[in-house]
């Protein structure tokens, strides 16, 4: 913190302790000494109040977090660069003497979540590695792992994935046979470690209007095997002819995706994460989609991502990763 920021933040907080010390000493000042039947002259639906003063336990009681406020800022860091008169803490770890990431002791929040991460590494770390040491089909078939990555599930892929890690608008379902990726043991934890980026480029200036409706269509009723909407001006033929020599480059020639380059099945309504109407088939060809997986590997770590990836494994492949 620079010396401006420091003096703000000490001149803001100690004004404003002094501040309030003297408003609790005037009105306190100012008030009767003993009960009285008067009311201060206000009336609040019906409802008046006593010209008492207040209770000496409640005068005491917030002199007492005052001269308890100021204590602390003696003490504890609080008032910017002042580091408190207490040492604070010296290590990590006392017994190895781990120092803290920035190299200096002292009382910091950063370096109570880092002692608070130690003692969780302590306590976990050796049924992680135990865990990472196993192959993810046989992590999968472990009761106590499941329930630790399930965990793990819920704190870091729950926001996206939603909790029954059967996704929303945007982001794939993780219980099905659908993967755009690949559904392999490895191939999860490759995508959770280093993340996804997949990109469907726009078609609309290439193709044209004319050309994304046949195109859609194509996909509608050839691949998916549904009915165009009445109204549908397009061309199944003419689509696939524009799949044939533009599509199936990454789609394949049979519209069955390329997991190498995150490509969906388009033979499958449910490979559709922005949804598979007429309608939503156009926006995508016409506008294409971008979509990212964080990679997790700084975050989470080998250890962790293993047990995550053999949670999502178990969650598509049901009762073959029990067996």
């Amino acid at each position: 913190m620079t010396l401006f920021w420091s003096l703000y933040v000490t001149v803001l907080t100690l004004g404003t302790i002094a501040t309030l010390t003297w408003i609790l000493l005037s009105t306190r000042k100012g008030q009767r000494v003993e009960a009285t039947d008067e009311t201060v002259g206000h009336a609040f639906d019906g409802i008046e109040e006593y010209d008492n003063p207040l209770p000496k336990w409640w005068f005491w009681l917030f002199v007492a977090t005052i001269v308890f406020a100021l204590g602390y800022l003696v003490l504890y860091p609080g008032l910017g660069n002042w580091k408190g008169l207490l040492p604070g803490y010296a290590y990590v770890n006392s017994e190895t003497k781990q120092e803290f990431s920035n190299g200096q002791p002292g009382w910091t929040g950063v370096h109570e979540w880092e002692k608070e991460m130690a003692k969780a590494d302590a306590k976990f770390g050796p049924i992680f590695a135990k865990f990472a040491s196993m192959p993810i089909e046989e992590v999968a078939k472990d009761p106590q792992a499941l329930k630790m990555g399930g965990r793990l599930f819920a704190s870091n892929c729950s926001v996206c994935h939603g909790s029954d890690a059967k996704g929303a608008y945007g982001f794939p379902n993780l219980t099905d046979s659908e993967w755009r990726w690949g559904g392999e043991a490895e191939t999860i934890k490759t995508t959770i470690m280093n993340g996804r980026h997949g990109m469907m480029p726009p078609q609309g200036p290439m193709i044209g209007d004319q050309g994304v409706r046949d195109v859609a269509a194509f996909v509608t009723t050839q691949l998916h095997g549904r009915k165009l909407p009445e109204d549908a001006k397009a061309d199944p033929v003419a689509g696939q002819k524009i799949f044939a020599t533009t599509c199936f480059a990454c789609h394949g020639a049979e519209g069955k995706g390329t997991p190498s380059m995150g490509a969906p099945n388009l033979t499958n309504p449910g490979a559709f994460i922005y949804g598979s109407s007429f309608a939503q088939l156009q926006q995508t060809i016409r506008y294409g989609r971008q979509g990212a997986m964080p990679a997790q590997e700084q975050m989470q770590g080998n250890d962790k991502v293993h047990l995550l990836a053999a949670y999502v494994y178990s969650l598509s492949h049901g009762e073959k990763a029990a067996e």
